[in-house]
Formats: structure tokens, C-alpha cells, sequence
């Protein structure tokens, strides 16, 4: 009877370890395994289908987003027009060849649908496949569009470093200079502007010194930003520079994988763009919307592969930017 009980107790120690090891794989092959159908080739012809009217060899610097941005602020008011907005609609961590996924109640199709341009763009410092200048990650990645400079410049090579105030954020320069009165940063992430080691943490004590406007606005998750980024757009006043981050790719790929074939990565796109789609429409619900000169932009800081990013590979480097308006 003892040595019955001894081998009972022996099978279920197996059965147990083995759950646990098979709970210990599985866990493996959906969060931390790195997809090997993840080619370039793969990625090239994902990209291919997208329709972006350039291609990954001639994708502009992401850098050229701030000079776009400075134009249209700079620039004569068009007839009937009193007064001129931006919004950055921010879907960090998503990659280029994830819009194959785009939904018709998505940001990126409606404003296809009314003639927006689509262009490929590029982070990192420089092109793929020269190796990066700056880690393919969020700091170095939204700072070279706010400010127009890579890290050669702005400082920042990767997370977890302060810029000095210059160069400034474009938003902050423009209310400095009485082009525009307000701006808006929305994000979830405390490494922009909370951390001891944000990346603009003496911009923020700049500003506030200085009373410059810009609303640091930290939000707790995705919904957050979402309903801060909403009270914006629909408000009487609304800002002036609308920024808000969302981040649903990037938290997808770091726990699941940054890939085309993840299901759960697409899902987060998805999701991401419908928020980035009210966001739009509210706009174009407002009063005074027929007289508001509005420049809209959805873009990217970096993609990814397995679960990171910040490293020199086409899924990493390449980002995309849409907006209402051509490429100039």
C-alpha cells in the first residue's frame, strides 16, 4: 500500500512539474519568442501593400514632421479661416506594415478616405540599413520630431536621459514667439516628463518658470489619455498644438511581440486607431470647426521585433506619417 501511494505521489509530481513546464513554454512561444516568420521580405511586402507613396528607400526623416508643423502655424491663414491647429495623434511602438490592418472606423483609412497623404519615415538617426545614431525607442524617437533635430543635436540617444531646454519643443518655441497661445502634451508614460531621468524634465520646469503654456498632462493608461485627448478637442478653447501619445502597440509588442502575424498586435492597433478615429471626428464636429485651419498627423516614434526595439532593424526603423495635407 505504501509503495502504491509513493508511486501515486510520483505521477502527480511529474504531472505537475510537466504543467508547469509546458505553462513555463507556452508562456515563452506567446510573449517572449520572436516571430521567425518575421522576415524583411515579409515586412517589405507588408509595407508594399500598405500603398505608402514612397518607398522604404526614400522615406523622409521623421525629423521633417516639426518643419511641416512650423510651416502651416507660419503660413497665411486660407480664406475664411481665423485661426490655425495641429493635432499629433501618436501610436508609439507601431510599425509600418501593421496599417495592412487599417478598419474603416480607423484613423488612418477615414483620413485616407478625404485625400490625406501617406508617407514612410524613417528613426533612428538615418536610414535603413546604415546602423542607428540614436536607439529606435520613445525618447530619442518623439523628441527628433518635436524638436527637428537627431541626437547629434537634441542629445537624446535613448530612454532614461534629460534633454537640456535647447532645443525646445516646437510648441514651446511657437508659444514663445506669440504664433500660438497653448499646447497640449497628453501621454501615459512617466519617461517624457515625471521621471527623474525624463527626457523633458527641464523643458517642463522651463516652461512653467517662464509661463509658457504647455499642458504636461499625465494620464494613468491608454483610456486616460483618450478621454484627456476628447476633453481637448471638444472644449470651447481647445489648444492650440494638440500631442497625445497612445501607446497600445508598444505595451502589445513588449508583452506579446511586435509583429504583423500577432494577432494581439493587430488588435492593439486597432484599437489605437479607433481612438486616434473619435479624436478626428470630434474635431470635425466642433462649432467652429469651418473657421479652424486644422493640420492632422498620425505617426509613430518606432516599430519593433520579438518583444523590443531601439536595435538597427527595418522593423524597427521604419515609421510612417499621415496627415491632411501632401508631403512638402
Amino acid at each position: 500500500m505504501k509503495d502504491k501511494k509513493k508511486i501515486i505521489a510520483i505521477v502527480i509530481a511529474v504531472v505537475v512539474v510537466l504543467g508547469i513546464i509546458a505553462g513555463a513554454l507556452a508562456l515563452y512561444f506567446t510573449r517572449y519568442h520572436k516571430d521567425e516568420l518575421d522576415t524583411e521580405e515579409l515586412y517589405r511586402q507588408n509595407v508594399a501593400a500598405v500603398g505608402y507613396e514612397n518607398t522604404i528607400e526614400t522615406a523622409y526623416p521623421t525629423t521633417d514632421v516639426y518643419g511641416i508643423i512650423d510651416k502651416h502655424f507660419r503660413s497665411a491663414l486660407p480664406e475664411g479661416k481665423t485661426e490655425k491647429k495641429v493635432a499629433i495623434i501618436g501610436y508609439d511602438g507601431c510599425r509600418a506594415d501593421i496599417l495592412t490592418e487599417m478598419q474603416q472606423t480607423g484613423a488612418v483609412s477615414y483620413l485616407l478616405s478625404k485625400g490625406a497623404s501617406i508617407n514612410l519615415t524613417y528613426c533612428g538617426g538615418v536610414n535603413y540599413p546604415a546602423e542607428n545614431t540614436q536607439a529606435t525607442s520613445t525618447a530619442p524617437g518623439w523628441c527628433s520630431m518635436i524638436t527637428g533635430q537627431w541626437a547629434d543635436v537634441h542629445g537624446i540617444t535613448g530612454n532614461g536621459i534629460t534633454k537640456a531646454v535647447e532645443p525646445k519643443m516646437l510648441m514651446t518655441t511657437l508659444i514663445e514667439e506669440e504664433i500660438i497661445d497653448d499646447a497640449a502634451f497628453i501621454t501615459r508614460w512617466k519617461g517624457h516628463f515625471t521621471n527623474d531621468n525624463s527626457t523633458y524634465k527641464d523643458e517642463k520646469a522651463y516652461c512653467e518658470e517662464n509661463n509658457i503654456n504647455v499642458n504636461f498632462n499625465l494620464r494613468k493608461n491608454n483610456a486616460d489619455v483618450h478621454s484627456a485627448a476628447m476633453a481637448e478637442v471638444t472644449s470651447t478653447d481647445c489648444t492650440d498644438f494638440l500631442f497625445a501619445i497612445y501607446e497600445n502597440t508598444d505595451s502589445a509588442g513588449h508583452n506579446f511581440g511586435f509583429s504583423w502575424n500577432n494577432p494581439v498586435y493587430q488588435d492593439a492597433f486597432i484599437t489605437e486607431d479607433n481612438y486616434g478615429y473619435e479624436v478626428i471626428k470630434a474635431i470635425e464636429a466642433r462649432d467652429t470647426y469651418e473657421t479652424e485651419d486644422w493640420l492632422l498627423i498620425v505617426s509613430a516614434d518606432h516599430g519593433g521585433i520579438g518583444t523590443g526595439h531601439g536595435g538597427p532593424s527595418i522593423q524597427e526603423r521604419m515609421t510612417f506619417v499621415v496627415m491632411n495635407r501632401e508631403w512638402e
